[in-house]
């Protein structure tokens, strides 16, 4: 195993490229159960960044954090998409609840509540 700061570095790209894998497939559960595990590699990184990095180990540090940088471009652009894809999905939901909500059913005679529906709140 790597010591200190390429272990960090390699740990956040690892759980940055799963996590970005499964917003690509717009998998919220998935995406946000990998939340704390996040949260903790990127913990892990900046505590090690005090540790430094030996001088040999320096290429393999530029080249990791070159991905990192990638990687959290990345998914900062699927975050925003997948935020945006959930704030139409809730407008679609509500739209159709209000457009829904009065209407008498078919055969009735009066309005009745508006049909039940679903949604995820999990992300």
């Amino acid at each position: 195993m790597k010591p200190g700061l390429i272990a960090a570095a390699i740990r956040l790209a690892d759980v940055l490229q799963t996590e970005n894998a499964a917003l690509t497939a717009l998998n919220m559960p998935a995406a946000a159960r990998l939340l704390g595990e996040k949260i903790a590699a990127a913990d892990a990184f900046e505590a090690a960044r005090a540790g430094g990095v030996a001088p040999a180990q320096q290429g393999e540090l530029d080249q990791l954090g070159r991905q990192l940088m990638q990687l959290g471009l990345e998914n900062r652009r699927l975050l925003e998409r997948a935020m945006a894809v959930q704030s139409r999905v809730i407008a679609t939901v509500a739209r159709a609840a209000r457009a829904t909500a009065g209407r008498a059913a078919p055969g009735y005679g009066r309005a009745t509540r508006p049909p039940a529906c679903a949604v995820i709140t999990q992300a």
